[in-house]
C-alpha cells in the first residue's frame, strides 16, 4: 500500500498543468483570488522597508524618500555583528528556543500518549478540555500568574519553606539561571494541551488491527506504545520538527519582556527585544531592520538545512 501511494503522489508531481486542468479547478482559483492579493499587499510590498537595512535611517531621515538617502551597503549588519549586545541577544534567542522545542515537543508527545491510554472517556475529555485553556489566556495574565506564584510570598516559596527545602524564601527573578527553565516551564503550562491535538490526531490514524495482533501476542502497554504509537507518529514529530526549526530565532517577545528585569537582563534579552529597544526606542531603524533580515534569512537557511537532512535520511519533509 505504502508504494502505491508513492508512486501516485510521483505521477501526480510529473503532472503537466494544462488548461483543461486549470478549467477543471476555476472554482478553487478564483477562491484563492482574494488570499493571494491580501498576501501581496500585507505581506511582499512591506518587504521593501527591508531596504532601510542598507541605508543610514534616523529619525532625521526617516521621512525622506528612499533615493535622498545615505546607502551603506551591509554597515548596518557589520555593526550588529560588533555589538557585544546583539551576540548575547542571539545566544539567548537560540538557548531560550531550543529549550522551549526539546521541553515543549517531549511534553507534548508524553501528554498526548498519557490521553491515548486512558479508558475513561469522560475523564479524558475534561482532562483533554481543561488541557486546552491555558493556550487562550493572554501572556500578561500567565506572566502575572507566575510572579504571584514566584514571588517572596508566593505559594511556591511557602511550599519550599515549609517542607525545609529553603532556608528562607527566594526571589527567583533575581537569578538569572532560573530565567530560562522558568521561560521553558511557562510555554509548556500554556502549549502542551493545545500541541498535542496533533498528536492526539496521529495516533488516532494508527491502524487499531496493530494494536489488537500486539495484544493477541502478549504485548503489554509499554510494548504497544513504544513499537506501535512512537513508529506511527514519527512522521508527524519529524515535520512538526522541522517547522519548529524555522522558529529557532522566534524565541518570543511578550514573556521574556514581561519577566525581564534589570538582574537578569543578561539572559533575558532576545533578538525581538533587541530591535526594539534599538530600532524603535533609540530609534535606529537601521539597526533594528537589520537585526529582523537576520533573523529571516537565518530561519528559511535552517528549514532549507533540515529538510534536506530529512530527505537524505529518508524521513519526513517538508518540500
Amino acid at each position: 500500500m505504502g508504494s502505491m501511494a508513492k508512486e501516485k503522489m510521483k505521477k501526480k508531481k510529473g503532472e503537466k498543468i494544462t488548461p483543461a486542468i486549470l478549467w477543471k479547478q476555476r472554482w478553487l482559483l478564483v477562491m484563492s483570488v482574494p488570499f493571494v492579493i491580501w498576501l501581496i499587499i500585507f505581506k511582499y510590498i512591506p518587504l521593501w522597508g527591508w531596504t532601510m537595512a542598507f541605508q543610514e535611517v534616523k529619525p532625521a531621515t526617516f521621512a525622506l524618500p528612499i533615493w535622498e538617502r545615505t546607502w551603506v551597503g551591509f554597515q548596518n549588519f557589520t555593526d550588529a555583528f560588533k555589538d557585544r549586545l546583539f551576540t548575547q541577544t542571539l545566544i539567548n534567542t537560540l538557548g531560550v528556543s531550543f529549550l522551549d522545542i526539546a521541553v515543549g515537543t517531549i511534553a507534548a508527545i508524553a501528554f498526548a500518549v498519557l490521553l491515548n491510554e486512558m479508558f475513561f472517556m469522560k475523564f479524558k475529555k475534561v482532562t483533554q478540555t481543561i488541557s486546552y485553556l491555558p493556550h487562550f489566556l493572554s501572556w500578561i495574565i500567565v506572566t502575572g500568574i507566575l510572579h504571584d506564584a514566584l514571588s517572596g510570598t508566593g505559594i511556591i516559596n511557602e511550599l519550599l519553606v515549609n517542607f525545609g527545602i529553603l532556608d528562607q524564601p527566594l526571589n527567583f527573578f533575581a537569578y538569572p539561571k532560573y530565567f530560562w527553565p522558568i521561560v521553558a516551564f511557562a510555554n509548556v503550562w500554556k502549549e502542551t494541551g493545545w500541541n498535542a491535538i496533533i498528536y492526539l490526531s496521529a495516533i488516532t490514524a494508527i491502524d487499531p488491527s496493530l494494536d489488537e495482533a500486539a495484544s493477541i501476542d502478549g504485548a503489554g502497554r509499554w510494548a504497544k506504545i513504544r513499537h506501535i504509537t512512537f513508529p506511527g507518529i514519527k512522521p508527524t514529530i519529524m515535520i512538526l520538527l522541522l517547522m519548529n526549526v524555522g522558529n529557532v530565532l522566534n524565541a518570543g517577545f511578550e514573556v521574556q519582556y514581561l519577566l525581564g528585569n534589570g538582574l537578569v537582563q543578561s539572559v533575558s534579552q532576545t533578538i525581538d527585544i533587541y530591535v526594539l529597544k534599538w530600532g524603535i526606542s533609540q530609534g535606529d531603524y537601521a539597526i533594528g531592520t537589520a537585526a529582523g533580515i537576520f533573523k529571516s534569512v537565518v530561519s528559511i537557511i535552517l528549514i532549507v538545512i533540515a529538510n534536506q537532512m530529512a530527505k537524505r535520511t529518508g524521513e519526513e519533509r517538508l518540500f
